[in-house]
């Protein structure tokens, strides 16, 4: 049985064929096509038994590649880059190589058995491209925002609407019928950037129900949670890309950085705020826990208890996000094992 390295490129994939014991027997560079994609099970037939195909985990790169190979059946793993980080500084030859690469991905995934299966991406990726194409444009909103507030001042104070007054269709109505009667670069470039304003609050609110919609459907039990609306909840969907993956609560933890690192030594046990794992599900979970500190009457006695026991504000409330991530695995699974039936 042979594991196939694979090191993932725009242009071009290179692949590192090697034993069990991960001595390399042979390399190839393919294209990116889904036709030269399947020309390599026929390639790598002349091996053997190919017992998995290793893939560094870098998707944007590699989606169409194993998306044919799990279409015709081959078991895919994803290696993540960290396990590679310093797979050169022990070799025992110099230099860097896209078949050098792919052969430190097979060799990580021979020490680590229990790597991530890879499989065909769902309605969480569906969710996760909604979500961000809303993110971009309430940025590009931002942008607009802050030119148009300059061009406002200079022609005339008194036309600067309040804070946080710029998004909404109302304010940017009475602006526009403001602006239609001065002449001048300055006048018609604030028109250009109000009607732009107005275009972009109305593309956002149409994503923002339709995400509801979709959310609605997928995790009915995660909008159930206190605190978790329905931007929150796409949000928590989308990053963590299928909650079947995770084989139990506490790796779900370890994935979104809500699991204390252990740093004991000798008989001192000890534990430290984690700054790993998925930031976007991190900060998803701490809005979560935000407003259950104010609203929800566990969480409220969670904190008052940890406070008493002598913690600060901050590592009661990490203590209160560890204890959601759990409440959002179980919440997950209930919705993943609600759609199996609608699935099969």
């Amino acid at each position: 049985m042979v594991i196939i390295g694979i090191d993932a490129h725009k242009r071009s994939h290179t692949l590192v064929v090697c034993d069990e014991q991960g001595r390399r027997l042979a390399e190839r560079t393919t294209g990116t096509s889904s036709a030269e994609h399947l020309a390599l099970l026929a390639w790598t037939a002349r091996f053997g038994e190919v017992g998995v195909w290793a893939v560094e985990d870098c998707r944007h790169l590699s989606r169409r590649l194993e998306r044919d190979l799990l279409g015709a059946g081959a078991r895919i793993v994803r290696v993540p880059p960290k396990l590679m980080a310093h797979a050169r500084d022990g070799a025992r030859t110099y230099g860097k190589s896209d078949a050098i690469d792919a052969l430190a991905v097979a060799r990580a995934a021979l020490r680590e058995p229990s790597l991530p299966l890879a499989r065909l991406e769902g309605e969480e990726r569906e969710l996760r491209l909604l979500v961000d194409h809303r993110e971009d444009l309430v940025a590009e909103r931002t942008r607009v925002i802050n030119r148009l507030r300059w061009h406002l001042h200079e022609l005339d104070p008194d036309l600067e609407a309040r804070q946080r007054s710029l998004h909404h269709l109302r304010t940017l109505e009475r602006l526009a019928a403001a602006l239609a009667g001065l002449a001048g670069l300055v006048a018609r470039l604030a028109r250009t950037l109000t009607a732009r304003c107005r275009e972009l609050t109305l593309e956002i609110a149409e994503l923002g129900r339709e995400i509801a919609a979709r959310v609605e459907t997928l995790a009915p039990s995660l909008l159930a949670l206190c605190g978790c609306g329905a931007l929150t909840a796409a949000k928590i969907l989308g990053e963590t890309a299928g909650i079947e993956r995770f084989r139990s609560a506490d790796a779900y933890a370890r994935h979104n950085g809500t699991a204390p690192l252990p740093v004991s030594s000798a008989s001192r046990a000890h534990h430290r705020l984690s700054r790993t794992g998925n930031r976007q599900l991190n900060a998803a979970l701490y809005r979560i826990a935000l407003t259950q500190a104010q609203w929800h009457p566990q969480a409220k006695a969670l904190l008052a208890r940890r406070r008493a026991q002598g913690d600060s504000k901050r590592e009661a409330l990490r203590v209160l996000k560890r204890r959601l991530s759990d409440v959002v695995y179980r919440a997950l699974m209930a919705d993943a094992q609600a759609r199996m039936p609608l699935a099969a």
